[in-house]
């Protein structure tokens, strides 16, 4: 497989970085009451499993996740704008400002949530791996598993009907080691997650380095291939959140400090890839400090897109309810 050019490679960055800056961001605006709600799960520490991976498919192919969505939904492509605005529950939004963080979709980009039911997507992905199977389609369906998600019921059902079925899914399980604040160890039976693949008799990739966003890249690219030709195969990224599992959730900081901090030093995303651009290539520091300027003018004119869009009305309550 062809080393990623520099093209390739500032464009993954400028991802990484959007997300981060966005997320953050949002994380601020929950606290000041400019997004409102119950829950807000980040993405910050996660960047670069979604990017090196959703950058491995085809348009035409789907991607799926739970609600730790708005990340894997900027990697696909879904305007920031239309993501704020979801997130202030404004008509302009992704879902029309009536689904809010976790519930982000877009058809145009075959990004289909987004889901607040632990594990509650994972027979989705099965059905729409089963409709390209069933209409002769060459499509794939990323389906993207927290690793709390591994110990419950649809979890196991859907594994199994993917494999029965050799229907094309890349199952890409995100272990952040904490299912809310559980550590894996204590909830699994079997805490190397990829290694339930053997009892469906699936294929597996093994673990891959989620901080490593050309690593992700290279496995997920080779995962894709296989699930397009043969059927499911499973994958285990190794990550880590920089927040608590959700705004709910304000011990994780003090909690988990020094390990928290020593990712944060060492095995940070955007750190990584930065070194890796400046290995390779002369004089890029620049370009990445145009990069880090652009993003924050993205998300900046994204915030002030949401606030000046309007709210729905009753109308939009009650459209999609019924057909018209």
């Amino acid at each position: 497989m062809a080393r990623p050019t520099k093209e390739t490679l500032l464009d993954w960055y400028r991802q990484i970085v959007l997300i981060r800056d966005f997320e953050e961001t949002c994380h601020d605006l929950y606290w000041q009451k400019r997004i409102t709600g119950v829950y807000l799960h980040l993405y910050s520490g996660h960047e670069a499993v979604g990017v090196g991976a959703v950058a491995a498919l085809r348009p035409d192919d789907s991607v799926i996740t739970a609600y730790r969505d708005h990340g894997v939904a900027l990697a696909r492509g879904v305007d920031a704008k239309a993501i704020m605005a979801e997130m202030m529950g404004k008509r302009t939004g992704t879902s029309g400002g009536k689904g809010g963080s976790m519930h982000l979709a877009s058809r145009e980009h075959n990004f289909w949530g987004g889901y607040a039911i632990v594990g509650g997507h994972l027979p989705l992905a099965v059905g729409i791996a089963l409709e390209s199977r069933y209409n002769n389609k060459d499509t794939v369906v990323l389906s993207f598993v927290g690793d709390g998600a591994t110990n419950n019921g649809y979890f196991h059902e859907s594994m199994n009907m993917s494999a029965i079925w050799d229907l094309p899914v890349v199952w890409l399980i995100e272990n952040n080691f904490y299912g809310m604040g559980t550590r894996v160890e204590d909830a699994a039976g079997q805490p190397e997650l990829y290694k339930r693949a053997v009892a469906y008799g699936m294929e597996s990739a093994g673990r891959v380095d989620g901080q490593n966003v050309v690593e992700v890249n290279e496995v997920l690219s080779q995962a894709v291939s296989y699930a397009r030709k043969k059927g499911p195969i499973l994958i285990e990224a190794i990550t880590y959140r920089y927040r608590g599992h959700g705004v709910s959730d304000r011990q994780y900081n003090e909690r988990l400090s020094d390990e928290l901090e020593q990712w944060k030093a060492h095995r940070d995303p955007i750190t990584i890839l930065a070194r890796q651009l400046r290995e390779r290539f002369k004089n890029v520091d620049k370009d990445l400090e145009r990069i880090e300027q652009e993003a924050r003018k993205t998300v900046d004119e994204a915030v002030q897109f949401a606030e000046m869009s309007p709210a729905p009305d009753y109308d939009d309550l009650i459209r999609n309810v019924y057909v018209e």
